[in-house]
């Protein structure tokens, strides 16, 4: 049996990381947008969802679907306690940047950066050198125990946990590094089998 090339071939994917806006297209054929029902819309939480190819394959599956959205929107809206919206979207961006996500890095790398635009090279230099690169003492904390997390929950340990106490988190600051490194660690996962990223749209 001939081999089956998952690939587009018509889509060259991007090579290296970026805080563009990135494209996705996935490899399996998304619910059309007309077909969507009411308990899909639902499930998508946000009705300008349903533009997206990503959540229309995801909603063939409405109930696992909106378990993961409105776990996700949790995770990273919720913010009137522990930390801030900027630092859970590095811990994510982290996660992603470990696990060679392209796409999931564009968007955390770019929502950091709305959060905090005074950070931008600091968000900038953790896509270009990974995660190993310069950072002050507190994203260096978090940006450290989401790797961790992301190579295997094994790995995040105690000296984890005192490294980001003594940058400055108190416990429910560090549940949410280890909620939005966990939750990114596996949706990047997720996103990396069903499709791959498309260059950013040229623009005008």
């Amino acid at each position: 049996m001939a081999e089956q090339v998952l690939r587009h071939p018509e889509v060259t994917p991007p090579h290296v990381f970026t805080q563009e806006e990135l494209g996705w297209v996935p490899w399996l054929e998304p619910k059309p947008e007309a077909e969507l029902t009411d308990d899909d819309y639902t499930a998508l939480v946000e009705r300008s969802r349903a533009a997206s190819p990503y959540f229309r394959l995801l909603v063939r599956d409405p109930v696992v679907l909106g378990a993961r959205t409105r776990a996700d929107n949790d995770i990273f809206y919720n913010t009137d306690a522990g930390l801030g919206r900027a630092e859970r979207e590095i811990s994510a961006a982290a996660a992603s940047r470990v696990n060679g996500c392209l796409f999931c890095a564009s968007v955390h790398s770019r929502f950091a950066t709305i959060q905090a635009p005074s950070r931008r090279d600091d968000v900038q230099r953790l896509l270009d050198e990974g995660i190993d690169g310069e950072q002050d003492e507190r994203w260096t904390a978090i940006i450290e125990a989401a790797a961790a997390l992301t190579a295997s929950p094994s790995r995040f340990g105690q000296a984890h946990v005192q490294a980001l106490r003594a940058a400055g988190l108190d416990d429910q600051a560090i549940v949410d590094v280890v909620q939005s490194a966990s939750f990114f660690n596996w949706a990047n996962r997720l996103m990396l089998s069903l499709g791959e990223p498309t260059p950013p749209t040229p623009k005008a």
